[in-house]
């Protein structure tokens, strides 16, 4: 089921509900300029088996509101949207995922929003105020390839441009060899957002969103939702010196590493990425088991 859903004055967010309506609701949270359509079909349905799963597009992306050139905001307005589509859906707990940046307004969720959040699980995410992406350590090629991003480019050219980007994010190649990519798996899912968004020009909006309000790593450790933080080793952006500190800052997090992993969700890892959320979001007592 699909919703437009107003959050503020003139901002809409495109909203999908799936999976079984009567168990307790899983939020999925993207990443930095990615649609909700970023989560892959085949983990989205594996969870919708136990979970009555949301996910949604960010403001600037997808068929959401782009509002950041008439109005711009900052990073910690974005969780406050997380907020507002739960409030929007009658939602007053949920089980929370967030990829990347939306493991970022998940840890703002735990901070500011305890109540809301069942669990919470990170994937490819930095502890807030914390390890700071070291872009000197990038290869040249995803420097180049940054400075890129938004430039016109038609719609062919824009999926090579993006299906290159998953390329890079897929596999950090001081770790070895990881995953193999498979380029048409996510050229598949380009031309699917593309299709969904109704517009190939890339959403940029994200990173030049204010970074105020972030800094907060220490409050962390007041925490005492259940947190899962995925170690994906061959991520470049991401990778286990950043699962290993987020995992030390709550006072409730269990550590879990997917051999291969980058920062990308390619088929290879979806049931055993599944297996570890559907496992630490199920009752109390069977994860004691």
């Amino acid at each position: 089921m699909e919703h437009m859903i107003d959050i503020a004055p003139d901002i809409r967010l495109w909203v999908e509900e799936s999976g079984d309506r009567t168990a307790p609701p899983l939020l999925l949270i993207m990443g930095a300029n990615a649609s909700g359509l970023a989560w892959p079909e085949p983990f989205v349905e594996a969870l919708g088996r136990h979970h009555r799963v949301i996910r949604y597009d960010h403001r600037d992306t997808g068929r959401s509101t782009e509002i950041f050139g008439e109005r711009p905001y900052a990073i910690t307005d974005l969780a406050r949207d997380a907020v507002a589509v739960l409030d929007a859906l009658e939602v007053d707990r949920a089980h929370v995922v967030g990829m990347s940046m939306g493991g970022m307004l998940t840890q703002l969720l735990l901070l500011d929003h305890p109540d809301r959040v069942l669990t919470a699980t990170f994937i490819g995410t930095t502890p807030l105020g914390g390890i700071p992406f070291e872009a000197p350590g990038f290869p040249p090629e995803f420097l180049a390839l940054w400075e890129e991003m938004g430039a016109a480019r038609d719609r062919e050219a824009e999926i090579d441009w993006r299906v290159r980007h998953w390329e890079l994010l897929h596999n950090d190649p001081g770790d070895g060899v990881g995953i193999p990519f498979d380029p048409e798996e996510f050229r598949r899912l380009e031309e699917r957002i593309i299709t969904h968004t109704g517009r190939h020009r890339a959403p940029v909006a994200h990173a030049a969103a204010g970074t105020d309000g972030l800094d907060r790593g220490p409050e962390l450790a007041a925490v005492t939702v259940p947190a899962l933080v995925i170690d994906s080793p061959n991520d470049p952006l991401a990778g286990s010196s950043c699962a290993h500190a987020l995992a030390g800052a709550p006072g409730n997090a269990r550590l879990v590493t997917i051999p291969g992993m980058g920062h990308a969700l390619p088929g290879a890892v979806l049931p055993r990425l599944a297996e570890l959320v559907l496992g630490h979001t199920s009752p109390p007592e069977e994860r004691r088991r």
